[in-house]
């Protein structure tokens, strides 16, 4: 089960740092996303629930332009205190917010944003809440701009079913163990949006499926790809 917002503010104020220990699984599928995103184009990009900062750390070090702006929301004041001190070294062009939920409206300018980032956020939240984001993330995507997602996602091999299974059994009794994320389809979020899906892929290590997504408001025609 998802976990409300003033719940999950309360868990990942609690895990702080911790949360970097999940890069066993995570680093191989947000290392894909940002080879799918074409981010040496982006001039300016926005990630919701910015954690730690680290993801942010590695694409200001080696993937974005010198003079891309960045902008991180979390709902955590812990998480948005680490992210600020861990991204001190690229102020003033990179910034981090702490945002109020249950308000669903992003700060940013409507068409402001080249890209969209979201890395495990979206399959801790529940269906209405991703779907208002996503609309969110319309709204401060420019033209051409890119949403670029990673979610938990069910398994596609007789292992990564297996651990799928588990995790969602662990998620329906205990989701705060697991920081309220459980495994879901993000495609399928995504497609009453009008969103065009450009990338799709499995990416799973160490057994733990997730779901890598890129797409636009007016993306090419959609290509699905899977490895395991």
């Amino acid at each position: 089960m998802p976990l409300a917002a003033e719940q999950a503010r309360r868990v990942y104020d609690r895990i702080g740092r911790a949360q970097d220990t999940q890069r066993f699984y995570e680093d191989a599928a947000t290392s894909r996303l940002a080879e799918l995103s074409d981010l040496a184009e982006a001039r300016s990009v926005f990630e919701l629930g910015c954690g730690t900062g680290r993801f942010a750390a590695s694409l200001l070090r080696d993937r974005l332009p010198d003079d891309a702006r960045y902008l991180g929301v979390d709902i955590s004041p812990k998480m948005v205190a680490l992210a600020g001190e861990r991204l001190g070294r690229w102020r003033p062009r990179a910034e981090v917010a702490l945002i109020d939920p249950p308000a669903v409206e992003l700060p940013g300018d409507d068409g402001g944003f080249d890209r969209f980032l979201a890395t495990y956020v979206f399959d801790l939240l529940t269906v209405e809440d991703a779907r208002r984001l996503l609309a969110e993330a319309q709204r401060l995507l420019a033209p051409t701009g890119l949403l670029c997602v990673v979610g938990l996602t069910h398994g596609v091999t007789p292992t990564t079913r297996m651990v799928s299974r588990g995790w969602e059994a662990v998620a329906k009794r205990r989701p705060s163990l697991l920081g309220g994320c459980r495994p879901i389809e993000l495609s399928e979020l995504l497609a009453p949006g009008g969103w065009r899906v450009r990338d799709r892929e499995v990416v799973a290590h160490w057994g733990v499926p997730s779901e890598v997504i890129v797409a636009g408001p007016q993306a090419a025609p959609s290509v699905a790809r899977a490895a395991a």
